[in-house]
């Protein structure tokens, strides 16, 4: 049997190796060598010619073709990092770290093909019981490491674009009754956490909004508050400030008597504290701080909500449900949804309406009634009097 088989002229040569394996090679329109490889003559050939077509349309990767292990660790500390915020970051790196690298870090750029992506998403739902949206999540870091890929000329074409995400379920929220938050609020009545349950279940203010409000935030006498930054903490980085991420996130919301009065009786405490600590204090003008004057600990306010929760027979729930749970009071109260969206800090009110849609059907049925009460009959009126 022959070994070589010579092609026509531009076509490129096949041959068998020494290995079983068969390479085929074409010289590109830049007068450079290509080679390819399968287990069967077809396989070998097939790489080539789709190589042949993305030379001709000018689409062939010329790049060096990197291990994905490396280049997507070099392009998540070198390109992406520098784009995102940190909590971000340490969710991309943990992803790729504990999941990316392991199953397709020592494949080739050129060698990933869609069926091995979505075999690996197949294994971290099914084998590894991954939630959707885990996966989702890695989908989503794949994919925008390979438009890079793309760009740089390392890659003709990014996978992932011929690859099912999962389906993920939108989180549904434990929401809290106006029952429900008075009973949480008179158990935290007398410390500090208080004042945060309040802002959060009155205003929709999510915790990191909430630790890292000064009071200069605060103005006491025109009874507003003005919103533009989060706080939170991260293993190896430490308490972490970041302003919001759109103008609408950036927001001025008017307080409510009840939580004005508790604010004055807050900032009462807090003196007392201060003289109390003396010399130890630290002064970062903290609207919510630690006894000497500090940043409180995220994980602290959680801990201790959970332990309101329950002293209060509430479900378990998030502290970001507050949020939602302010949300849902206002719309059912019949407070326009504009308004409701510009407390929140959305940037459009169809995001508002997607997240609480489940509340307009009631809503729907409060409108027709009041339209009844315009339109009905006025012999009908009559009867209903007597």
């Amino acid at each position: 049997m022959a070994k070589k088989k010579r092609r026509g002229h531009g076509e490129g040569t096949v041959f068998l190796r020494k290995d079983g394996r068969w390479q085929a090679s074409f010289i590109d329109s830049n007068g450079k060598r290509r080679y390819f490889y399968g287990l069967k003559q077809s396989e070998a050939l097939e790489r080539m010619r789709r190589a042949q077509e993305e030379d001709k349309q000018g689409i062939l990767a010329s790049g060096p073709n990197q291990l994905l292990g490396v280049y997507i660790t070099e392009w998540l500390e070198h390109v992406h990092k520098p784009t995102i915020r940190i909590a971000s970051y340490l969710t991309y790196r943990s992803m790729i770290k504990n999941h990316i690298l392991p199953a397709l870090g020592q494949l080739t750029l050129r060698q990933l093909s869609p069926q091995q992506v979505q075999a690996f998403y197949s294994t971290l739902l099914n084998e590894k019981k991954l939630a959707p949206q885990t996966v989702s999540l890695i989908h989503a870091i794949l994919h925008s490491a390979l438009e890079n890929a793309v760009r740089w000329n390392l890659v003709p074409r990014n996978v992932t674009a011929l690859v099912s995400s999962p389906q993920t379920e939108q989180y549904e929220p434990v929401v809290i009754s106006p029952d429900e938050a008075k009973r949480l609020l008179d158990l935290a009545r007398g410390n500090r956490m208080y004042a945060i349950v309040l802002l959060a279940v009155t205003t929709a203010a999510r915790r990191g909004e909430i630790l890292s409000l000064r009071w200069s935030d605060i103005d006491l006498k025109q009874g507003v508050i003005f919103i533009h930054r989060t706080m939170n903490r991260y293993s190896g980085y430490g308490f972490v400030e970041n302003d919001a991420k759109t103008r609408a996130g950036r927001r001025k919301v008017v307080l409510p008597a009840v939580v004005l009065q508790a604010l004055l009786e807050h900032k009462a405490m807090q003196e007392d504290a201060r003289q109390k600590a003396s010399a130890k204090w630290k002064e970062r003008n903290l609207v919510f701080c630690t006894s000497t004057g500090n940043y409180i600990q995220p994980a602290y306010v959680w801990e201790r909500f959970r332990k309101l929760l329950a002293k209060a027979g509430l479900p378990d729930m998030r502290f970001h449900d507050l949020r939602h749970s302010a949300a849902t009071i206002l719309l059912t109260m019949g407070v326009h949804p504009k308004v409701v969206q510009e407390l929140l800090g959305h940037s459009s009110i169809a995001i508002t309406m997607n997240v609480y849609s489940h509340l307009l059907p009631s809503m729907q049925g409060d409108a027709m009634g009041m339209i009844n009460d315009v339109f009905k009959d006025d012999e009908e009126e009559e009867k209903e009097e007597n």
